[in-house]
């Protein structure tokens, strides 16, 4: 480290991003400023802040906003914190913070850098980065479909051939988007690898598969209790003195829970364990919803431990 580098001020800094844009706010100082959410702003942002030794650069993730400056940060070598939305509120609540603006949002930030400490985000390699936008296109495109073929059975005759025109067109661009993204996931040798393993799954599709290699990253590195409550179905206990509550799924990550309850409706129909466990289950006098969560808790640890141990599915 130089001389110079060990003079200037440590700080934590907190950034409230939006679409139009970036509040700034420094902890230490107590210094909040404005930028636009351009090229431009975020290298006067950066310009700025190179004047310090940044600790931590905290942010939320907005699913888009946060992209370029995170890219431009990453890049200057600082410690990028991006952080769920939610655990922002949770920390303004326990800290009574009710008033919003985005100055005080860009505060509270900065305070949860300091007391909280968060673990700098590994960056994303741009193929990573490519397929997740690939895959949430592709989604917007089968809600797009789905909607179009609602409408076919309501519109009347005279409307249905527009539907019909609407409809070749979507899957058209489905299949372009599909062959995008199987070039991109072929191009990464890792992810090549997890495909083939996880398509030897009966019940496993393309969009379960896309879903786990960009949302789940962390399949094969977890035990089976571990990459169940990532995922959110893992029972939590709600005891209290004498009171036994039910145990309850919550939490985890929910675009992943979702596409995986669809595709365990299907592992009951075609895939052999999966079919069998559930209806064992239901055998047993559980309920039909909570022998579909106990699939979905089984069917990932199973898919997990296929990564894990890198066997191809067998029965």
């Amino acid at each position: 480290m130089t001389n110079q580098s060990k003079s200037k001020s440590i700080i934590n800094v907190g950034i409230d991003v939006g679409k139009q844009f970036l509040d700034t706010y420094i902890h230490e100082k107590q210094i909040h400023w404005q930028e636009d959410n351009t090229p431009e702003g975020i290298k006067r942002l950066l310009r700025r802040l190179s004047y310090y030794r940044v600790e931590r650069l905290v942010m939320e993730a907005t699913g888009r906003y946060e992209f370029n400056l995170a890219e431009a940060a990453y890049s200057k070598g600082l410690p990028v914190c991006i952080v769920k939305p939610l655990r922002i509120r949770r920390f303004a609540g326990a800290m009574d913070q009710l008033a919003k603006t985005d100055k005080i949002d860009a505060a509270v930030i900065a305070e949860f850098a300091v007391k909280v400490e968060p673990e700098p985000t590994p960056r994303k390699s741009k193929n990573l980065i490519a397929i997740k936008s690939l895959i949430a296109r592709r989604r917007q495109l089968i809600s797009l479909r789905t909607q179009e073929v609602n409408r076919l059975g309501i519109m009347g005759k005279s409307l249905e051939s527009s539907c019909r025109r609407i409809i070749k067109s979507i899957n058209a661009e489905i299949d372009r988007v599909e062959k995008q993204l199987a070039k991109q996931i072929n191009d990464q040798a890792e992810w090549a690898d997890k495909q083939a393993l996880l398509n030897s799954v009966p019940g496993v599709g393309k969009t379960l598969i896309y879903t786990l290699l960009a949302d789940l990253p962390e399949l094969g590195s977890l035990n089976k209790k571990e990459i169940a409550a990532l995922v959110g179905v893992a029972p939590m206990n709600r005891d209290s003195g004498k009171l036994r509550g039910k145990r309850r799924v919550q939490g985890g990550r929910a675009s992943v829970r979702t596409v995986l309850y669809m595709a365990t409706l299907s592992a009951t129909q075609c895939n052999p364990v999966i079919k069998d466990f559930y209806n064992k289950l239901v055998k047993q006098g559980k309920h039909k919803k909570v022998a579909i969560t106990a699939c979905m808790r089984k069917f990932i640890t199973m898919l997990n431990a296929m990564i894990r141990e890198n066997c191809v599915w067998a029965y």
